[in-house]
């Protein structure tokens, strides 16, 4: 297990666990991005891991957005240079190789949210909100939220969201599609566990390929998206799990994925 000041990681079982834990609403400020990156890093360099869960201590706030402070004194240039590194270290989130599943509990406001959005899954407690409310503050979302929002929920609802920077509850972020399950209040954690038991039952090299396929496909032009994902199974006809899967599907046994 390594601990920083504000944001551990633990493994369990193959699976990654970092938490944010900055009382009392878990807010980001650049100590703990950079914390985040580091953990982060490990998590690229431990080939071991099928899976990783980003979550916030407690259940008032999953990350309750940025540290406000810092905004009285920032000018252009110190503004660039932090948005800009937290654009990378989010960016660097939703490039892992690996599902990353944001279990959410409490409020995902601003950075929060943009973190959440740089996750694969999201996984809320029922009284999770959400919001990007930059523009209160003169300012609009600068983690990648104006950019991964329209992405995952069409241009339209983005706009509506970050022009007007509401705060929804988790029941209408799970309706419109930014969140992709929605279970009791305090239980995002343990069906974000879950969920990652299942993602493990399947062939890990299966998993990589498939969101690799995913994340660049919706990028490109359909003909090329084919091309890629047509490369991407090919490959995997060549790994011991393809044949595997294939066994044990007409053996009717469960398979013994080696990720190999």
């Amino acid at each position: 297990m390594i601990t920083k000041v504000f944001v551990e990681l633990k493994i369990e079982n193959n699976t990654a666990i970092i938490t944010i834990d900055n009382p009392p609403v878990n807010a980001l400020s650049n100590q703990i991005v950079l914390e985040l990156e580091q953990a982060i890093e490990a998590v690229e360099q431990n080939t071991e891991l099928q899976s990783l869960i980003i979550t916030g201590a407690g259940t008032k706030a999953f990350v309750g957005g940025a540290d406000i402070k810092q905004f009285l004194t920032m000018t252009p240039e110190s503004c660039y240079e932090t948005v800009k590194t937290g654009q990378r270290v989010f960016e660097r989130v939703s490039n892992l190789e690996i599902p990353v599943i944001a279990a959410i509990e409490g409020f995902a406001l601003g950075g929060g949210c943009e973190l959440a959005l740089a996750c694969d899954i999201r996984i809320a407690g029922e009284k999770a909100k959400f919001g990007l409310p930059e523009v209160g503050l003169g300012l609009i979302p600068g983690y990648g939220g104006s950019q991964r929002l329209p992405r995952i929920l069409g241009s339209g609802k983005a706009y509506e969201l970050i022009f007007s920077g509401d705060i929804i509850d988790a029941s209408e972020a799970y309706r419109i599609g930014l969140v992709n399950n929605l279970v009791p209040n305090g239980e995002a954690l343990g069906h974000a566990q879950a969920f990652v038991s299942k993602i493990q039952s399947k062939a890990p090299l299966a998993i990589k390929a498939a969101k690799k396929a995913i994340k660049q496909g919706i990028a490109l032009p359909l003909d090329e998206a084919f091309e890629l994902e047509a490369r991407v199974v090919s490959d995997l006809c060549s790994t011991e799990d393809q044949k595997e899967g294939a066994r044990a599907f007409l053996a009717k046994e469960k398979p013994k994925f080696q990720g190999k």
